[in-house]
């Protein structure tokens, strides 16, 4: 069995892990989506192609789409963050302040 940085909760909702290891989110032609410990923000980099890229960067990719995490692209999505705050990205509001948004402080 393989260990996961994270852990998906529900229809929509990601659970992060990991304090050293960043997750990409990928969710169809939409912004890619950078979780650290810090929190979240639009990630504007390269995404790595390969899993061993990626670990190199001590990053791991999450597609969205893909029949292991929720199988279908997503319109809203909540983030539980290391940084103790849970966070709305509601895709339909993209490219505004309100695309992502701190929904719950101290979620713990």
């Amino acid at each position: 069995m393989i260990d996961k940085n994270f852990i998906t909760s529900g229809r929509n909702t990601i659970i992060h892990k990991i304090r050293k290891i960043d997750l990409l989110i990928i969710n169809g032609n939409h912004d890619v989506i950078l979780i650290s410990h810090r929190g979240l923000e639009v990630y504007n980099g390269p995404v790595p192609r390969k899993k061993s890229e990626a670990k190199k960067a001590y990053q791991e990719v999450i597609d969205l789409g893909a029949i292991e995490v929720f199988g279908e692209e997503k319109k809203l999505l909540f983030v539980q963050a290391l940084d103790n705050k849970e966070y709305k990205v509601d895709y339909t509001k993209e490219g505004t302040g309100n695309f992502i948004k701190v929904h719950q402080d101290n979620y713990i």
